[in-house]
């Protein structure tokens, strides 16, 4: 291979913002690779993304340190994942990008999924707002059809995200639909389990992250007494090597982690975290990290790889004015993709733009 990278940042804009419990985007700054084999002419287009607040590798110097990555794909054919391996999104963005030019295509791995043959069923997310904005978007997704729905809590008053609870569980019961929720370590650790007893009357499949992270003794102990299942999402944002992988999860025995490639160490990571769980009997799903069309499409190939029978959360690209035109559909609560769509020249100028 004779490997040639271009890095192209673009801002994208958010139709409303997306509200979580630090704050809301109205932007999203994106990083995207352009990387072509000069011998075989095959082109590949990565996305590296970055959450300000969020990610571990969204800090000052993130464009010289993603040229300098890129560089050493150039030179080297591969990523060198000891060195960036406090970078996780530039570390995805170079992994799905060279697998796209060795698969000479935007179906990246051949799955029936990317073969346009069967859908991933996900749930859908319910941003934090007003209590009327978060019932307009749960009455929205149940008449859509969804089964699964995800509702992002922390930022109003919590009876009243009690309220909308009840109000769910008063016409649809548990058989029929799946209410996940997702504090974003929101509560703080003495009224924590309160909490989770109360929201446990509404039949709750799992609640992400109740508590901030890094407070590995409080979250092992509600793992231990929370009546509702517990994933940890933000929990494993910066925990790079395998050793405090296992580590963390050994010590806190969640019932699930949620994995964001973009912010867990790539597909690499991910995977070793996948390894971790399963010896340890830990469930996993996969889910985007508002990714533009090209992040989600990456992503959501990839989860199509695995053998998660869950929910995912790989719904969001729809949440940008300007996003990039993918055939990716959401049919009822399912994602589907169609490869022959998708024009590659059409992709570039829109980089460009």
């Amino acid at each position: 291979m004779r490997l040639k990278a271009q890095i192209i940042p673009k801002t994208l804009h958010f139709k409303r913002p997306a509200g979580t419990s630090r704050g809301a985007y109205t932007t999203r700054d994106i990083w995207y690779i352009l990387l072509t084999d000069e011998k075989t002419k095959n082109i590949g287009i990565g996305e590296c993304a970055p959450l300000p607040d969020l990610s571990c590798d969204a800090l000052p110097d993130y464009e010289e340190v993603l040229r300098s990555a890129c560089a050493d794909v150039e030179q080297n054919g591969q990523i060198l994942y000891d060195k960036y391996e406090n970078y996780p999104s530039i570390i995805f963005g170079l992994e799905t990008v060279l697998q796209q030019i060795e698969s000479n295509s935007f179906q990246l791995w051949n799955t029936r999924f990317s073969r346009g043959e069967q859908g991933i069923p996900i749930n859908g997310l319910i941003w934090m707002g007003s209590y009327d904005y978060m019932q307009e978007q749960i009455e929205e997704k149940l008449a859509k059809g969804f089964r699964c729905v995800k509702l992002k809590i922390g930022a109003i008053d919590f009876d009243k995200e009690i309220a909308l609870l009840s109000s769910i569980r008063k016409d649809y019961p548990a058989d029929k639909i799946e209410l996940r929720v997702d504090a974003n370590g929101a509560f703080l650790p003495q009224d924590a389990l309160s909490k989770l007893k109360e929201l446990s009357k509404y039949n709750i499949h799992s609640i992400e992250q109740p508590v901030r992270q890094g407070q590995w003794e409080t979250m092992a102990e509600l793992c231990r007494e929370s009546p509702i299942h517990i994933a940890l999402d933000e929990e494993l944002i910066g925990i790079n090597k395998i050793e405090q992988k296992k580590e963390l999860l050994e010590k806190i025995r969640p019932a699930y982690i949620i994995l964001k490639p973009t912010l867990h160490g790539g597909i690499k990571g991910s995977k070793e975290w996948i390894t971790i769980a399963k010896e340890l009997n830990v469930g996993y799903w996969i889910t985007s990290a508002l990714e533009s069309n090209i992040g989600l499409n990456a992503i959501a190939q990839w989860c199509a790889t695995l053998d998660s029978p869950l929910h995912q959360g790989l719904g969001t690209g729809l949440l940008f004015t300007d996003n990039v035109d993918l055939p990716l559909t959401i049919q009822k609560d399912q994602l589907w993709f169609d490869s022959s769509l998708v024009n590659i020249n059409d992709i570039i100028s829109w980089l460009y733009q």
